[in-house]
């Protein structure tokens, strides 16, 4: 299925995304989707006959859990209503602990990287095979970025994808942008991982951009791309014409009055890798979104598989989100590096859903929440993390400003009870916090 040329639609750069030129198709984050009230935006670019396609960042595939039936159910809803060709996951694990593990349960807030293992790759297949199964859509799944490695791997991270595809017949979503990150975090040569896979299982391809600080390549999708992912980029389409192509860009745009001609210009960057990298044609050649029907019988994983999966994952996580001892073979440095960016993502995030709170606390938000956050792991989605945080906050007197108490008091209780306020509360709650700000 040929998809063209596309961007990663948000509610920040709605408007440019409409006005752009050449725009086959957009890629739309699931979970932050109403399937019964779409924004308006979407629904315009919809009714112009552009392709919808719902990408997930929060079933956890890789994960030694089951996938959960309520979000397979929310990812496939979503999916009818845009009435989307196909969608789009992981392969990476968000959470960990829980009952397989009698501990706790951790969000990461983030995706991890799945050990390449046997035990692992056994597990996926078959966290896969009933997420196929309840989707009303062909499914891909994207390889992602990553700051640290899983001591003691089987297999490169082309052989492990080569083996998910023949095993289960899912679809390939290849970031070049998570290529060149693993290239330069863990010595992974992204030509090497090209040749491995199964490139007649792409169903589309991401670009994005980032930056390099301290030696280490943060997949930041908030800055240009950068010539070295091109390089990627020319290099998959020599191998394959890819069928469909996106740019990602979630955060820092640049100024109304730029980001059009911003946006376009890296569009038109990466049309010219992906001519430029054009293989001559063959006349074997194919690029199905997925190769289903091919995939070799594959029989259930080894509960003691996820038993050790689970194990290990809630070790790692326990150690980037709650202060726990490392585990054994891992990179102390680099764990360290790995808490500090999903601390200062959480961060971020929380910010960006409650925009209110930085602006009540001003410069000391950031330290405060990195304080709060600090053996305080996340074990409950954002929304319900930025409520944990003024609670905390409250709670423990602070801050000591009593303006700034009482606006965070009235945004935390706008948003603890169990349904939202009526009209009048709202209008009421309104005129008051206009007074206490004066």
């Amino acid at each position: 299925m040929a998809l063209g040329m596309g961007i990663g639609w948000r509610p920040e750069i709605a408007q440019t995304v409409e006005e752009l030129p050449g725009l086959d198709w957009v890629e739309v984050v699931a979970e932050n989707i109403c399937p019964c009230h779409l924004p308006e935006s979407l629904s315009r670019l919809l009714d112009r006959g552009l392709t919808v396609v719902p990408h997930g960042v929060s079933l956890g595939l890789g994960g030694a859990d089951r996938p959960s039936e309520k979000r397979l159910k929310d990812l496939a809803e979503r999916a009818t209503a845009l009435g989307a060709p196909l969608v789009t996951e992981h392969i990476a694990f968000v959470r960990a602990g829980g009952a397989l593990t009698a501990s706790p349960q951790l969000e990461a807030g983030h995706l991890l990287p799945v050990p390449r293992t046997r035990d692992a790759l056994k597990v996926l297949c078959e966290n896969i095979r009933i997420a196929q199964d309840s989707l009303p859509v062909p499914l891909a799944l994207e390889n992602i970025a990553a700051l640290i490695s899983w001591p003691d791997e089987e297999l490169t991270e082309g052989q492990f994808l080569a083996e998910l595809v023949e095993r289960t017949g899912v679809g390939l979503l290849i970031d070049v942008a998570n290529l060149h990150t693993n290239h330069v975090n863990r010595g992974e040569d992204p030509a090497k991982a090209l040749a491995e896979l199964p490139v007649e299982a792409i169903a589309y391809v991401h670009v994005a951009g980032g930056e390099e600080r301290d030696g280490v390549w943060h997949d930041t999708h908030a800055h240009p791309v950068t010539e070295p992912v091109l390089d990627v980029l020319r290099e998959l389409a020599s191998r394959v014409s890819p069928p469909g192509v996106l740019l990602e860009r979630d955060d820092d745009f640049p100024p109304t009055d730029q980001v059009h001609g911003a946006l376009a210009g890296e569009l038109a960057a990466i049309r010219e890798a992906v001519r430029g990298g054009a293989p001559a044609p063959r006349a074997d050649r194919s690029t199905p979104a997925s190769p289903a029907g091919h995939e070799r019988p594959e029989e259930p994983a080894d509960p003691r598989a996820r038993d050790r999966l689970g194990i290990a994952q809630a070790a790692l996580l326990t150690t980037l989100v709650a202060e726990g001892p490392a585990p054994e073979g891992f990179d102390h440095q680099r764990l360290r590096v790995q808490r500090r960016a999903l601390a200062a993502k959480r961060a971020s995030v929380v910010a960006r859903i409650a925009p209110e709170l930085p602006d009540i606390l001003g410069r000391g938000y950031r330290p405060a929440f990195l304080t709060y956050a600090k053996g305080r792991p996340m074990n409950a989605g954002y929304r319900q993390d930025a409520l944990a945080f003024v609670e905390h906050l409250l709670i423990s007197g602070r801050p000591t400003d009593a303006r700034a108490r009482r606006l965070l008091t009235r945004w935390w209780e706008d948003r603890i009870a169990p349904r939202p306020p009526t009209r009048a509360t709202r209008i009421a709650r309104a005129t008051r916090t206009r007074l206490l700000r004066r």
